[in-house]
């Protein structure tokens, strides 16, 4: 198995305990991906609960479907947001699920939840003895804090030193120590050395590192493709149009696996990967630092599935930047509507954070590349929203001064002609090549196994296959742990 399932029953039955009396019951896979099926009860107890509280209810709102509430929401039809021609320029639909509407703000609850869930189940983790570390660029860290706190475990926080603001203080408020090593998201490097300082020096810790954790995959393969198919239904409700396109940021590649479900489903679907074009890993084995929050980078995470991968995008920093700003300032949001933007759909332009601006642009170039047509729909990840970004609209306005008119006229200009360069529509050989670059990161540095590395590659089909094929058992794990937790 892909993922080590064995148990551990004296430390299973300690953990069963340990939820017993703390009342805490665990989401299944199923749950997540349909809401539908969680207990009436659970649903009754969320109505008293709100969206961020620290309560262990809230573990049942790890998935798309909430209701898009602050406070005592239960769930509906899944979050998403379809942007209009007027914005994106573009002849084909695009849509994007919402990340705002998880517990903490972002979407990477449901990942670290994936990631700690099995060794609570089976017995392998300790929350007693044992501390979650959380390697990040951001929100991973956020929200394997916050799953800590749900299910009573310890847990400590690591993420670049220049990330905003907000992050840092609300994390002083959720994990037992929060650690900020050198420098900005593409500083990955730093975050893995001291994730093996902390292995050789802190028995007490356990790493769920991100970007080589292969539940994370499978969340977003299980939960986010499902998601996105049904907001593909949505939008393509008449039947007229094929889904062309979704494309995710490089970042830990967990989202790509919602790429390689919804290939799988739809016959013809591009799965695409935008990256900082100042850190431009994929496109020309690069390196450098951006500004994209939270698609840490300068390699290539172990659980990208290469042979799924279609097309790389890059996109410019200073792009992101200066949407932030014509999506957030009145001035920006004036010179939308005056353009032509419905003013509903300017309304809800602060569900998009910075990544997620990166994520549009992204899509928007490989639409325009493709010469996707109206009867096409092209699909993306908002991971979080203006939320968590409020510091870096300040900061610009200092740096830069007020935003006025003619700054948001160059920026919507900026907007209508963004172009198709940096796109590498990606060959045999280009997918070969970038796997290849997995090599260097963690095989050399971080000791994993060379045969695992090319079974990716060389067993591609039955690699992921396996690993996809154990969420049932996974399911079947957390079902028989809440039936003991009940008794």
């Amino acid at each position: 198995m892909k993922i080590d399932l064995s148990i551990n029953e004296a430390q299973r039955k300690k953990n069963i305990q340990r939820c017993k009396e703390k009342g805490i019951l665990l989401p299944t896979y199923a749950q997540m991906r349909d809401p539908k099926k969680i207990p009436d009860s659970i649903k009754a107890d969320l109505k008293g609960i709100g969206l961020w509280d620290v309560h262990s209810r809230n573990l049942f709102r790890v998935n798309w479907h909430n209701e898009p509430k602050e406070k005592g929401g239960v769930f509906g039809d899944v979050n998403y947001f379809e942007l209009p021609r007027e914005l994106t320029g573009t002849k084909a639909r695009i849509g994007a699920v919402l990340g705002k509407w998880f517990p903490t703000g972002a979407h990477k609850v449901g990942a670290a939840y994936s990631c700690l869930v099995p060794g609570l189940v089976t017995g392998q983790f300790d929350p007693t003895t044992k501390k979650a570390v959380w390697p990040s660029t951001g929100n991973y860290c956020r929200g394997g804090a916050y799953i800590s706190r749900l299910l009573s475990c310890p847990s400590v926080a690591i993420l670049p030193a220049e990330m905003s603001r907000e992050r840092f203080e609300w994390l002083a408020t959720m994990a037992e120590e929060v650690i900020a090593t050198p420098g900005c998201e593409s500083n990955v490097k730093e975050i893995f050395d001291k994730c093996v300082e902390i292995e050789k020096t802190r028995p007490d810790a356990v790493i769920f590192n991100q970007f080589d954790q292969l539940p994370n995959h499978l969340w977003h393969y299980t939960v986010t493709g499902p998601a996105l198919e049904e907001v593909y239904g949505k939008m393509n409700a008449d039947g007229k149009s094929r889904l062309a396109l979704s494309l995710y940021s490089s970042g830990s590649a967990g989202t790509l696996g919602a790429g390689s479900y919804l290939k799988e489903k739809h016959n013809g679907a591009r799965v695409g990967v935008g990256e900082a074009l100042q850190c431009p890993t994929i496109l020309e084995n690069g390196f450098g630092g951006h500004r994209i929050e939270g698609i840490g980078d300068k390699h290539i995470p172990w659980i990208h599935n290469l042979r799924d991968t279609d097309v790389a995008v890059g996109v410019d920093d200073e792009i992101t930047v200066r949407l932030l700003r014509l999506f957030n300032e009145p001035a920006g949001r004036r010179a939308l509507v005056e353009a032509g933007v419905p003013q509903a759909a300017v309304d809800r332009l602060d569900l998009l954070g910075i990544s997620g601006i990166g994520n549009l642009v992204a899509t928007i170039k490989a639409a325009k590349y493709y010469e996707l047509g109206a009867d096409e729909i092209a699909l993306t990840v908002f991971t979080d929203s203006l939320q968590l970004y409020g510091s870096r609209l300040k900061e610009l306005a200092a740096e830069r001064g007020p935003y006025d008119q003619r700054q948001a006229d160059r920026d919507l200009e900026m907007l209508k002609s963004l172009s198709v360069d940096y796109v590498l529509d990606m060959t045999h050989t280009d997918r070969r090549r970038v796997h290849q670059l997995k090599y260097y990161t963690w095989i050399e540095q971080l000791g994993k196994d060379l045969a695992e590395l090319n079974a990716q590659w060389d067993d591609w089909r039955g690699y992921w296959g396996e690993l996809h094929g154990e969420v049932g058992a996974l399911d079947a794990l957390i079902e028989d742990f809440n039936k003991e937790v009940l008794r």
